[in-house]
Parts: structure tokens; sequence; C-alpha cells
């Protein structure tokens, strides 16, 4: 019988485990390639032989997702497989309907048939878009696990943009690990706070190893989604965070959407600087879609080490990078930081960018005046270390989900911010978990 030829159009992640868990040594298909986008520097290798089974002896290759008309014609491919998120619906269908004319049929991979099953309970963190405020609820699940007495141990979705091989099985509990596996700043920005706070997590390429591995540490492992995308395992519970700064996104995004229609309890997070009329739009969309849920307002109250370094001062916001390129973010907690604690002005960036980091503003024109912590590779975390240094300011203002001193040398003063999840009534997630622990124990 003739294989179905196909492509699978990703970014390094959701691409991987799809084939993994679908076609992966299924004789019924003949994967001819991935192409991948949003992430720089992850096309023109190969998803490696050793990972990808019997069937690929050579491994496949990876090609920028510019090239899949020309691939699709050239290796007369029947199926495209679009795997990866964050992405309007708009953005969507027009890849369906470039693929359609390039002569494919374009598919989307449901949510159940990619999910694996634990033998330990499950509780999936995923979310609307990126910077809704995931990493802080999965961090604060995890700490209310632990204080219930459980062993917990967090499994974050892949970011696998260094040597695939090496990169299978990842398992991080202390920070020494982040530079044993050679961690771009992206990663460390998701796996270094759970190390802080004590929790041991997990990430890499093929996740039902991943997954194996971790249930023999685990009483409850906690899915921590990336981007936007949907749980790689089946879960108990599936806690989706909503973002009430783009109201309207948790159902008109792909696949926040399907996040929402999952999800047991939805979270509309940071409250406490969002508009009272976005914040019901957002709460009118979920009843919509999903009424059964429930919907916990919660906020993210931002912190600072030293508010005097901002008060006053002309400052360079430094934000967490995804959030505001392909997650679309005007701002995040820096320039509430900013406003809050009475910064003079906040500098513009532009004129000082150089290499790389001039080429991601060149690609998301859309950010403005703060400067994005890119870090996919060495390269691209020196050239944000020498653009900082060029501004011209009073103090940086550090954003991001980690420390950024501790991998690149500031110049001028600096100061970070904090925010963690506070929910704002009940039920709150200790009582979720604990109905959660009750029932599972039952």
């Amino acid at each position: 019988m003739k294989k179905i030829k196909v492509i699978i159009m990703g970014a390094a992640g959701r691409d991987f485990h799809n084939f993994n868990t679908i076609y992966r040594d299924n004789e019924l298909y003949d994967v001819v390639a991935f192409t991948a986008t949003q992430i720089p520097n992850i096309e023109g290798r190969k998803y490696p032989a050793e990972l990808a089974g019997k069937l690929y002896p050579k491994g496949i290759p990876i090609f920028p997702e510019s090239d899949l008309k020309e691939l699709i014609q050239k290796n007369n491919v029947d199926e495209v497989v679009f795997a990866y998120s964050d992405v309007s619906f708009n953005y969507i269908m027009m890849k369906a309907s470039f693929v359609n004319a390039a002569g494919a049929d374009f598919k989307l991979l449901g949510a159940k048939p990619t999910m694996l099953k634990s033998k330990v309970p499950v509780i999936a963190v995923v979310a609307v878009r990126t910077g809704s405020g995931k990493s802080q609820t999965s961090r604060k699940v995890c700490k209310l696990l632990r204080e219930m007495g459980k062993r917990v141990v967090a499994i974050r979705h892949p970011m696998p943009y260094g040597d695939l091989v090496k990169q299978k099985v990842q398992r991080y509990q202390t920070l020494d690990d982040l530079v044993k596996f050679e961690c771009t700043v992206e990663e460390m920005e998701e796996y270094e706070p759970h190390i802080v706070h004590g929790t041991i997590i997990y990430a890499g390429v093929d996740y039902e190893a991943i997954l194996r591995q971790a249930e023999q540490e685990a009483d409850v492992i906690v899915w921590d989604g990336g981007n936007n995308d949907m749980s790689f395992y089946q879960p108990d519970l599936t806690i989706t965070v909503a973002d009430p700064h783009r109201p309207g996104h948790e159902i008109s995004y792909y696949p926040g959407a399907t996040n929402i229609m999952l999800a047991d309890v939805i979270i509309i997070n940071k409250v406490e600087s969002a508009t009272r009329e976005n914040i019901d739009i957002v709460r009118k969309n979920i009843r919509a879609v999903n009424p059964n849920a429930i919907v916990i307002e919660a906020a993210s109250p931002i912190t600072a080490e030293d508010e005097t370094l901002i008060r006053g001062k002309r400052v360079l916001v430094v934000e967490d990078g995804p959030t505001l390129t392909h997650g679309e973010m005007a701002y995040g907690a820096g320039v509430i930081a900013a406003q809050k604690f009475g910064a003079s002005q906040v500098i513009d960036p532009r004129p000082w960018v150089v290499n790389s980091i001039a080429e991601t503003f060149a690609k998301y024109p859309k950010i403005g005046t703060l400067l994005p912590a890119m870090g996919y590779g060495g390269k691209q975390i020196k050239d944000l270390e020498t653009t900082i240094n060029r501004v011209d300011c009073d103090t940086v203002i550090i954003g991001t989900p980690i420390d950024l001193r501790r991998i690149i040398k500031i110049n001028k003063p600096s100061v970070r911010v904090n925010y963690d999840l506070d929910e704002i009534a009940k039920p709150d997630l200790n009582d979720i978990l604990t109905n959660f622990l009750k029932k599972i124990k039952g």
C-alpha cells in the first residue's frame, strides 16, 4: 500500500511530539520533512535517526517554513500537519489555504490522540497566550502540593534548541544543571524558577521517555505548558490561564481556545492591572464555550528589589522575549513596575540595538520601546548584553523570569522585578488542589 507522505510544520516542540506519538514506527506514513518557524536557528538540521525510529535510519531533515511550497510539490506530499502554537485563527487558516493551494491536505491533530497516559496523577497548567501568567501559576501549584506533603515533579513543554539526542531526557534539580545542559535564556526562564523553589523539573524531546523516568519520583506530575500549547499528557485536572489584557484571544487563538474548552479551572490573571470591562469580556467568552469550568480571578502583583532605582529614573525595560515577539504583548512586568514605582521615562532601545537583536526588532516591529530578552544561543546572549550596555539610561529594569545579571554583565544600575500569583476570592488554588487530592485518593 502506498504510504501517505507527510510534512510536519513546527517550531521544535509540538512537531517532534506529534511525530513521536503518531508517526514514528507507523508504516502508513512517510514523514519527508519538518519545517521550522518562530524560533531562530532551528532549521537546517535533522530530527536524528536515534530518535526517529527504525523507519528513518537517516533521520528527517528540518527546513525553514519558507521552503514549504517547494517541499510539498517536490515530494508529492499528501498531508501537511500544523504543529505549533500561539497563532490566531486567521493565521492558521491562511496557512491552510497556502497548503491547499500547493496541492496538499492540511491537518490538525487533536489533543486526545497525542496525550500520553501517566501512571501517576497529572495536573496540566496551560494558557490562552504566551505571557498570560502560566509560569507563576504552575509554580504555585507545585508549592501548594509540596506543602500538602506530595512529591511533585514538573515537566515542561519542550524547547530543544541544541543537540536533540543529548536533549532526549533532561532532569533539572540544581542551577548547575542549567550549565550542564547548555540552556538558552528562554530555557532558563522556565526552569530556574522551579529549581529555586525546590521543584525538580524535566524537559527534552522524547516525552514518553521523560514521563516514565519522572513517574519514578513523583506522587503528582505538573505539566508546565509552553506557548499556549495543549498538554502532552492526559490530565486529571486542567488549569488554563487567561489574560484580560488581550480580551477575545481566549476564543480566537490556537490552541488557546482548545485549552479553554478543555479546562476544569480557568484563572483570569492580572486583574489588578486590567479594566473591569476587559475582565468581563473574558468571563463572558469563557461562559459561552465552557460554562462548567470553575473561574478564578487572580492578580500578579509586581514587586521590585529597590524601588529607589526606578523612582524618577530614565529606565530601560527588559521583558521576557517570547511574550513580546510571537506573544504580541506590548508590555510586561517591567513596564508595569516602571509605571508603579514612578520612572520618569522608559528609554527606547532601538537606536542602540545590534546584530541579532536588531533583526528581532525588524521581524517584530510592534515591540516598540521595550527590549526583549532574546537568548537562543551564545551569540544572541552576547548581542543582548552589548545592546543593554550601549543604551543611555539611568537604570535597567529586569522584567524577565530569571535574573539576567547571572548570565550577562550590566554596566549600569539594575533592578529586578518579581511577580507571583495571588487569587482574589474563593475557591482558590488551595481549595481546588485539596479537593483534587481527596478525589484521586478516594
